[in-house]
């Protein structure tokens, strides 16, 4: 189910106007592309608010509806105020079917704790990246990607290559070459190198001696 955004054109430009339209809880915008001209916009700030809720504003095609008539669009920009809760400007590309776009797709993490290299080996992950830049039809593009570490082993690294993506979805910078093969996660030895456990088994065997003597 596409999100949906309504918004009108906007005419009044400039810092002044600006100020007024966030006086009255609306926000300016400007959609681009398409070999389309610019339009300046205003959008409410409680849809953009409510908008930002769900992960997939920032990734997938979002329907803006301005003064009645429909275009897709991709979130392209999102200026937010130093300390308000609220958004100073946003920026919208359209998108056509058939032209690939880019896009920074979420990692979506499973599997940690059953990971070999945690459960029975006593690592720890390290998150390298927690999204991933992707080239593909609007159509295909995935609201995330998930990352399994089901069968990850201590000293073992997940680089782009491992990631497991739909139908139809690059990755970015393997299109560049082997050389960015970059890692996104790894299960490395805990600092002290003890596995979980073996303190406390330590301090059991202790107790154990000092009630003999």
């Amino acid at each position: 189910m596409s999100i949906v955004l309504n918004a009108e054109t906007r005419t009044d430009k400039g810092k002044g106007a600006s100020r007024r339209l966030r006086r009255a809880h609306r926000l300016p915008a400007i959609v681009y592309g398409a070999g389309k001209d610019p339009e300046s916009l205003t959008l409410e700030q409680k849809d953009v608010q409510h908008g930002l809720q769900n992960e997939a504003f920032y990734t997938q095609i979002l329907e803006l509806n301005v003064d009645g008539k429909k275009q897709d669009v991709l979130l392209r920009d999102l200026q937010h105020h130093p300390y308000k809760q609220e958004i100073l400007h946003i920026d919208f590309q359209r998108v056509e079917a058939k032209k690939e776009v880019h896009v920074n797709v979420p990692l979506h993490f499973i599997n940690e704790e059953n990971a070999p290299g945690v459960k029975q080996e006593g690592g720890a992950i390290s998150h390298v990246v927690s999204e991933v830049e992707v080239v593909c039809l609007p159509k295909d593009i995935p609201e995330y990607i998930e990352v399994d570490f089901s069968e990850m082993h201590m000293g073992e690294i997940l680089h782009l290559s491992d990631l497991k993506l739909p139908a139809g979805v690059e990755v970015f910078a393997l299109k560049q070459g082997e050389e960015h093969d970059t890692a996104v996660a790894t299960i490395h030895a805990r600092k002290g190198g003890a596995e979980p456990g073996a303190a406390e088994e330590g301090e059991a065997e202790t107790g154990e001696e000092g009630g003999e003597s």
